[in-house]
C-alpha cells in the first residue's frame, strides 16, 4: 500500500508540473517582427573546436544576415582545433571583408573551455549586446533583428530563442535521431513553459543574447567556472535571481538549427553533460523539476519490475503510464507544432516507452561518471 501511495504522490506532482508547463507555454505570446529601424549593436561570439565539417554551413548563414554591417561584429574563438577549422575561419574573414570578423585563440583560465572562449571574446568585443550560437548551427537571416526588436519591446537583459534540427530531406534519419529530437522537443516545451510561468531556468546558448554591461557587472561565469558546461543556464538563473528581465522569442522564424548527434554514444555523452550541471543549479524550481522528472521515470522502471513479479497490480502501473503518456503528449505536441514538426509525433509511442530507461541511465551516469566532449574528458 505504501508503494502505491508513493507512486500516486509522484504521479500527482509530475502531473502538476506538466500542467504548469502547458499553461506557461500558452502564456508566452507569439513574437513577430514589426520592421522597426535597427537600433542595437551586437557582438556575435562563436567558439569552435574541430568543427571543419560544420563551419561552412554556419558561415554561409552568417553571410546572409540581414542587419546593418556597422552594427555587428563576429568573433570566432578557436579552442585548440586540430583540424582545418581555423583555416576555414580565416577564409571566411577574407571572403567577406565587409564584415568585421575577429579570430581569437581561447585563453584558458577555468575548468570550462567554452566559458573561457566566450569570456575571451567578450573582453575583445566592442558592441553592447552579446549574441551566441554554436559552431554546428545555422542562423536565420533576421536573427539579429529578432533580438533587436525583442530588446526594444521588453527591455530584457537576456533573451533566449528556439532551436531546431537541420532536416536533410535526402537522407533517412537513424531511429535514435528521432528519439533525440523528441527528447529535445520536451526540453524546449519545458523551457518555453518555464518562461511563461516567470520561472525560467533553461535556455540554449545556440540561440541566446544578453547585455554585455550586465554580464560584466554581474561577474559573468565566475560563480560556476568549476562546472565545465552551463554557460547558458547558469547565466540565466543568476540574472533572474538578481531580478533582471529575461525573455523568450516565441517564433519559429527566429529559430537556430543544429545537427543531430552522429551516434547514440555521442547523444548519451551530450545528455550526460547537460545532466551533470543540474546539481549546481541555483533555481529551486529547476531543482524541483529535475527531482520530480527523475523520480517519475525511476518509478516507471521500478514499478514495472514489481508488476512483473506481481508485487503490485499491473493495472496501477498502466494507469500511471497512460496519465504520463497523455500529459507529455500534449506538452510535446505544442512544441512540435510550434516548430512545424508535427510529423515527429509518429515516433512518440516507442520514444515514450524508451525515455524512462534513457533518462534514468543518463542521470546515473552524470552522478557516477564523467563524460567526453570534443575530444576532452570531464569529471562531473
Amino acid at each position: 500500500m505504501l508503494l502505491l501511495i508513493f507512486l500516486g504522490l509522484t504521479t500527482a506532482a509530475y502531473m502538476g508540473l506538466i500542467i504548469a508547463f502547458i499553461f506557461g507555454f500558452k502564456r508566452v505570446p507569439e513574437f513577430g517582427l514589426k520592421g522597426r529601424t535597427s537600433n542595437n549593436t551586437f557582438s556575435i561570439i562563436i567558439p569552435f573546436r574541430n568543427e571543419e565539417k560544420n563551419l561552412s554551413a554556419l558561415f554561409k548563414s552568417l553571410s546572409h544576415l540581414n542587419y546593418p554591417t556597422s552594427k555587428f561584429e563576429i568573433l570566432l574563438v578557436n579552442d585548440e582545433s586540430e583540424d582545418d577549422s581555423k583555416f576555414l575561419a580565416e577564409n571566411f574573414k577574407m571572403d567577406f571583408p565587409e564584415f568585421k570578423i575577429i579570430i581569437l585563440e581561447n585563453d584558458r583560465r577555468s575548468n570550462s573551455p567554452k566559458k573561457d572562449a566566450i569570456q575571451t571574446a567578450i573582453e575583445k568585443s566592442q558592441f553592447d549586446y552579446i549574441a551566441t550560437t554554436d559552431a554546428d548551427c545555422v542562423v536565420p537571416a533576421k536573427w539579429l533583428q529578432f533580438f533587436d526588436e525583442c530588446i526594444e519591446q521588453t527591455q530584457a537583459k537576456l533573451i533566449a530563442g528556439p532551436v531546431g534540427f537541420i532536416q536533410d530531406q535526402g537522407n533517412k534519419k537513424a531511429y535514435f535521431q528521432n528519439f533525440e529530437e523528441m527528447d529535445f522537443m520536451s526540453l524546449q516545451a519545458s523551457t518555453i513553459g518555464a518562461f511563461g510561468l516567470e520561472k525560467a531556468f533553461m535556455c540554449n546558448a545556440a540561440n541566446m543574447c544578453y547585455e554585455k554591461k550586465v554580464f560584466i557587472e554581474e561577474s559573468g561565469f565566475e560563480r560556476n567556472s568549476e562546472v565545465a558546461s552551463g554557460d547558458d543556464v547558469f547565466l540565466l538563473q543568476e540574472l533572474r535571481k538578481k531580478g533582471f528581465e529575461v525573455s523568450f522569442i516565441k517564433s519559429e522564424k527566429a529559430a537556430v538549427f543544429t545537427n543531430y548527434q552522429d551516434s547514440l554514444k555521442e547523444l548519451i555523452n551530450q545528455r550526460t553533460r547537460w545532466a551533470a550541471k543540474t546539481s549546481s543549479y541555483k533555481s529551486n524550481f529547476a531543482k524541483f523539476t529535475g527531482v520530480i522528472v527523475f523520480m517519475m521515470n525511476l518509478c516507471l522502471i521500478v514499478f514495472t519490475g514489481l508488476a512483473l513479479f506481481r508485487i503490485i497490480p499491473s493495472q496501477f502501473l498502466l494507469i500511471v503510464f497512460l496519465i504520463k503518456f497523455n500529459a507529455d503528449f500534449i506538452l510535446i505536441y505544442r512544441a512540435a507544432k510550434f516548430m512545424n514538426r508535427e510529423n515527429l509525433m509518429r515516433y512518440y509511442l516507442w520514444s515514450s516507452i524508451m525515455y524512462p530507461f534513457f533518462s534514468v541511465y543518463v542521470a546515473i551516469l552524470s552522478l557516477l561518471k564523467g563524460y567526453e566532449w570534443k575530444g576532452r574528458k570531464f569529471k562531473t
